[in-house]
């Protein structure tokens, strides 16, 4: 059998090798309870520290703002329903373009707690329109708010401009919280200068394990735990660490640093080849994109022309031993509408792919890709 070609990071990506390496080689020492002051708890309390620092580095924050959880949508619930239950937040603004544990999350909260939810305008291309935000902010200014929108789309990759999105927050005194899970370990992400008051993020998405994720809460805000039975994470969430996760979350945000140039520089080039070769291979394909610097290249979003070809065109992919995606991973494994697409302008008819980008992949890979496109879409 030939390898198989995996395009469907976004989804989730495999351990990096030395994210692999380094929890294998403290598995069987760190498996004390960092919350026992014996040797063993000690050294694992030692892991999860080591690991906070580099994610506070990371984010330029402090140590104290940075908390560990499962996942991003953990940390994202946390977030939305403290700010709705300890912090008098009764409207919160976001997009119909969100993830759903933000969309869902903030659906219930309205349902449970009577806040007011108010959709943001998007430009057409899917990134924030802020002239929109800026009225929507304006009108009710009294109101105690927050804004929830995420910094890179997980489909199609638009990428918001969290300062602009942020100065208008702080102009109107809202609270600002954005989903970073597609960014964190690809995108620059600095709290001193972007005035953001949350952050989540989750490690799988950049080479580290599942299972593990963080959120950043700027010093000063207090919200009380969303777990309970616990003191851990300086009672912030209760129960056991997940120590040999922390530490491989840390030691893959540590990779990222190192290698974040270049591994922008070649899934870039990974992108462009992609996106060129299926307009000279497939006539009538589109892209859902937004121009540079607002383009992730980790994503290329493809609308292929109406055909009969196209309604199993992902399983074909995957006989032909190429892993995409027709939107978003994390709900279920069957292929279903994507809420994100719904909502941009997106031609009638079209059969919508991602395919999502790693260091691992090559050129020729992509090439060979868009071949079999050509072959399956129009080949008679």
């Amino acid at each position: 059998m030939s390898p198989r070609i995996y395009l469907d990071h976004a989804a989730t990506t495999p351990l990096h090798p030395e994210v692999w390496a380094s929890m294998s080689d403290i598995q069987a020492s760190g498996f004390g309870n960092p919350s026992s002051i014996h040797h063993e708890g000690r050294f694992a309390r030692t892991l999860i520290e080591e690991a906070r620092k580099t994610l506070a580095r990371y984010l330029n924050a402090s140590l104290g703002e940075v908390f560990f959880t499962s996942c991003g949508t953990e940390s994202n619930n946390m977030i939305l329903t403290g700010a709705v239950r300890d912090l008098g937040v009764t409207r919160i603004l976001t997009s119909h373009i969100e993830h759903p544990c933000v969309t869902q999350t903030v659906r219930y909260l309205e349902k449970q707690y009577g806040i007011d939810v108010v959709w943001v305008p998007l430009l057409a291309d899917g990134r924030t329109d802020t002239t929109g935000l800026h009225h929507i902010l304006a009108r009710e200014p009294q109101t105690r708010t927050m804004v929830s929108l995420m910094h890179v789309n997980n489909e199609v990759g638009v990428i918001n401009d969290l300062a602009e999105i942020g100065g208008l927050c702080r102009q109107f005194n809202a609270l600002f919280h954005t989903d970073a899970v597609q960014s964190i370990g690809f995108q620059p992400f600095d709290v001193a200068t972007i005035p953001v008051d949350f952050v989540g993020g989750s490690a799988h998405k950049f080479y580290g394990p599942k299972g593990c994720g963080f959120v950043y809460i700027r010093a000063g805000i207090g919200i009380r735990p969303y777990l309970h039975g616990g003191s851990q994470e300086r009672n912030m969430r209760a129960g056991t660490e997940n120590t040999l996760g922390i530490h491989g979350m840390g030691t893959a945000l540590a990779i990222a640093q190192r290698e974040g140039s270049e591994r922008n520089r070649t899934i870039a080039q990974l992108r462009k080849t992609l996106r060129e070769a299926l307009v000279h291979d497939v006539p009538g394909v589109t892209f859902n994109e937004a121009p540079d610097p607002w383009q992730s290249p980790k994503i290329l979003s493809v609308n292929f022309p109406p055909s009969p070809r196209t309604d199993l065109l992902l399983m074909h992919l995957d006989i032909e031993g190429i892993s995409a995606s027709g939107g978003s991973a994390c709900s279920s494994g069957a292929e279903v509408a994507s809420p994100v697409l719904q909502y941009l302008s997106i031609p009638d008819g079209t059969k919508t792919l991602r395919f999502s980008f790693s260091p691992a992949n090559s050129v020729e890979e992509m090439v060979q890709v868009s071949h079999v496109l050509q072959r399956l879409m129009v080949a008679p």
